[in-house]
């Protein structure tokens, strides 16, 4: 993709299995520009000429899964992501993508993330929240405890694909998804403390990072961040201007959906400018049921349509 105003722009995919990198970037890619041209579309060309990539490390999760006896479909998953994108795409104005409309989403159901609410508390008090996250989500267990070198290998395609963009020297938007917001946390606090990254990065900036569907609100889950053992002044990434937070309705992997109050610390030692909570209905169906954690609904909304508009345009508004 071609490059205008040294805009880069730099996706971080999620959990379980995914389809080959080119074709999960071009339905990324795709989602995330029908939301700009349905909202802004005279604006789309600041999107078409900014550098996109996907930090993609698919295929280490899906060899890891393969490992443990899951099976996996790569056309169908493919067909049915651009199915959701398709559906999506032909909701039009944006004021729809509410709960009215997502009340006929089919299958919706807050089972899920109410359990995860009422469980996750008692579960980590008894030291029962990785056994619970193995169940659901091996890979991401393997991610944040395993003995293997699978953390090492995921940290370095996302840091790869972060530091290609810094090494621009323009402006930098980074989106992660699910796991990915964990990799990408883990990511920006090598590059601010690690004696191995921080002379080369520690003083580089990503002007926004927007977090979809993220697991970071949960205090249990954080004890295995990079920096939870450190003392204050290194506990926390340096490196993040702008923070916006998006978490759906009823989606579980983000059951605690606000993190300015789990990171107020980062704005009390000037490490970030501000962290924006934002609510919203996620309207993507997969395989014929409501999937409110989706990166295709994530990726299409209007609120995450708006984060990236104003980004794109903000050094055109002075």
């Amino acid at each position: 993709m071609s490059t205008s105003r040294d805009c880069s722009i730099v996706m971080v995919h999620g959990r379980d299995f995914k389809p080959l990198e080119e074709d999960l970037l071009d339905i990324s890619y795709r989602a995330l520009r029908a939301g700009v041209r349905r909202d802004y579309p005279e604006q789309l060309q600041l999107l078409e000429d900014a550098q996109v990539d996907l930090a993609y490390y698919g295929d280490l999760t899906n060899a890891f899964l393969e490992e443990h006896g899951k099976r996996y479909d790569a056309r169908l998953d493919i067909g049915d992501r651009r199915a959701a994108h398709a559906a999506l795409r032909q909701i039009e104005p944006r004021k729809k993508f509410s709960i009215r409309q997502y009340d006929r989403v089919p299958g919706k159901s807050a089972v899920r993330e109410f359990a995860a609410d009422m469980l996750a508390p008692l579960l980590g008090a008894i030291g029962m929240t990785m056994p619970l996250v193995r169940l659901v989500s091996k890979d991401s267990a393997e991610y944040l405890t395993g003995k293997s070198d699978f953390a090492d290998r995921v940290r370095e395609r996302v840091r790869a694909k972060l530091c290609e963009a810094l090494d621009r020297d323009g402006r930098v938007l980074l989106m992660s998804h699910g796991l990915g917001c964990l990799v990408a946390y883990d990511v920006l606090w090598e590059l601010s403390h690690d004696e191995e990254f921080a002379p080369r990065y520690g003083k580089r900036k990503v002007e926004a990072w927007v977090t979809l569907g993220a697991p970071l609100g949960d205090m249990h889950i954080r004890k295995y961040l990079k920096g939870a053992e450190q003392q204050p002044e290194a506990r926390f990434p340096t490196n993040v201007i702008s923070w916006y937070n998006v978490a759906a309705e009823d989606d579980y992997t983000c059951h605690d959906n606000t993190l300015a109050d789990d990171f107020k610390k980062m704005l009390h030692q000037r490490l970030v400018s501000s962290v924006q909570d934002y609510r919203i209905y996620n309207l993507a169906v997969r395989y014929g049921r409501s999937n409110p954690h989706s990166s295709v609904g994530y990726y299409i909304h209007p609120r995450v349509s708006k984060i990236v508009h104003d980004w794109l345009t903000e050094d055109l508004q002075s």
